[in-house]
């Protein structure tokens, strides 16, 4: 844990806020790579997720921007109304579950709405780097164009493309175009909303881009419908102890009743913090975080949202 104080809020949009953190002594704080991302203690007990938007080579801050979301589970709310200047709060370290591939000659970064946060820091590190990238940023209107007066004014700013869905004309992004012709050493990285970017990747699927070379974030796992959700079993394999999941529990909420010991951030299948390797069983997979060939394989599922199709799932715990 990471001790910080908010040293500066103020509102990149109508509906987005930045928040800089810094340490209260102004020491160094932990080195980041774009497309990290910090675990944030909000007042309430709620634990968020947020990426990193400032230029991964400083040190004396971080920057996160977030989203007001009136269909939140409470984290944006609470950043928006209850978080406020020179206040006190708790992060994690940075974890990068969203990396670069320092080995792709050429780097095309797309952006929908608040996805903008880690996409921004990659182009501020691959603009440093003097790398080959281009960026799209797609929003609705330029007024809710978060961090359009610093992308202007960047040393990057003829490469990034600005896309606005609700002004006349409209200047969507034309996925298709844009993606019609992959080349095996340029790698995609998307980040949006989850239709937005199911969109962006099914686009590059049916375009012929190898899964390789797509790489995205989720800050929010899909609503999943719990009607026809039943009990299973768990197997501890370390112990042998089976325990039984009921049908609206997660294995995360049973498993940390008994005091067993399992990390955990998000509760909702995006971090991965939490992933599990599974030694016998097939589970459901409701997460947002593996691969479709990571869940293919049954190897690992997440417990804090994802159940089982058999009867018992034997876990490496």
């Amino acid at each position: 844990m990471i001790e910080v104080i908010v040293a500066r809020k103020h509102r990149e949009t109508e509906d987005i806020c930045l928040l800089e953190l810094a340490r209260p002594d102004g020491a160094p704080l932990p080195a980041f790579s774009a497309g990290a991302h910090i675990d944030l203690h909000l007042p309430g007990g709620l634990i968020r997720q947020y990426s990193l938007c400032n230029h991964p080579g400083e040190m004396h801050r971080y920057e996160i921007a977030v989203l007001r979301d009136p269909n939140s589970r409470g984290g944006s709310l609470a950043v928006h109304d209850q978080v406020s200047e020179g206040d006190k709060l708790s992060i994690g370290e940075p974890r990068n579950l969203f990396p670069l591939d320092h080995g792709a000659r050429r780097h095309l970064l797309i952006a929908g709405g608040i996805g903008v946060t880690p996409i921004l820091c990659m182009a501020e590190r691959l603009s440093h780097q003097g790398a080959d990238f281009e960026m799209h940023y797609c929003t609705k209107t330029p007024e809710q164009t978060a961090f359009r007066e610093r992308i202007g004014n960047s040393p990057f700013a003829d490469r990034v493309s600005f896309h606005y869905s609700r002004i006349a004309p409209a200047t969507r992004l034309d996925a298709d175009a844009l993606l019609s012709d992959p080349q095996p050493d340029t790698h995609l990285y998307v980040c949006g909303p989850n239709p937005f970017k199911d969109h962006i990747l099914d686009t590059a699927r049916g375009c012929g881009w190898d899964e390789a070379l797509l790489h995205r974030e989720y800050f929010a796992a899909d609503e999943v419908d719990h009607e026809g959700d039943r009990a299973f079993e768990v197997m501890l394999a370390g112990s042998g102890e089976v325990i039984e999941i009921p049908a609206d529990r997660s294995v995360l909420e049973v498993l940390l009743e008994r005091e067993i010991d399992i990390p955990y951030a998000c509760e909702n299948g995006v971090c991965g913090t939490c992933v599990t390797r599974v030694l016998e069983g097939e589970p459901d997979h409701r997460d947002m975080f593996l691969t479709p060939d990571e869940k293919a394989t049954n190897e690992e599922f997440a417990p804090c949202c994802s159940r089982a199709k058999s009867a018992r799932l034997i876990l490496d715990i």
